[in-house]
């Protein structure tokens, strides 16, 4: 996991987002990037990305404020891990082990670090599934 910078902006609240990509589909932060731009963004909108191994990249700098979830990005550090979407295309709980895993000690880092911040679903709001599953309560304890 990348060493955590404490942003200079308040946080509060951690924000967890899927990619909306199929079981399997491995998905890197450049691609994530251009995708973002795309869109018209100045970068990827997420701080930290959890790929399908575990592995937490950096993205966006937690000194900015993310590119997100409309009305919560000057407030709040974004978490995207790889996937979300079954074979078929639909929404589903598709983390590996390592994903569960990764995605556990970078919420505890991230609350050592902005402890009043709240980890959150971005479905909390917006009309998606994002993150497929219920992070809010899955969460809720760290």
């Amino acid at each position: 996991m990348p060493a955590l910078e404490k942003s200079r902006r308040e946080i509060n609240e951690i924000i967890v987002h899927c990619t909306a990509t199929r079981a399997g589909r491995q998905v890197s932060v450049a691609e994530i990037d251009s995708w973002h731009r795309q869109r018209g963004f100045s970068s990827i909108g997420y701080h930290y990305v959890v790929a399908l191994d575990g592995t937490v990249s950096p993205g966006r700098s937690p000194h900015l404020a993310g590119a997100h979830c409309l009305g919560h990005n000057s407030k709040s550090i974004a978490v995207v891990y790889v996937g979300g979407l079954d074979s078929a295309g639909h929404a589903a709980d598709t983390r590996t082990d390592a994903q569960k895993a990764a995605l556990t000690a970078l919420l505890k880092a991230l609350r050592g670090t902005y402890p009043n911040a709240r980890i959150r679903s971005h479905r909390d709001f917006a009309a998606k599934d994002c993150p497929c599953f219920n992070a809010t309560a899955e969460y809720a304890a760290l």
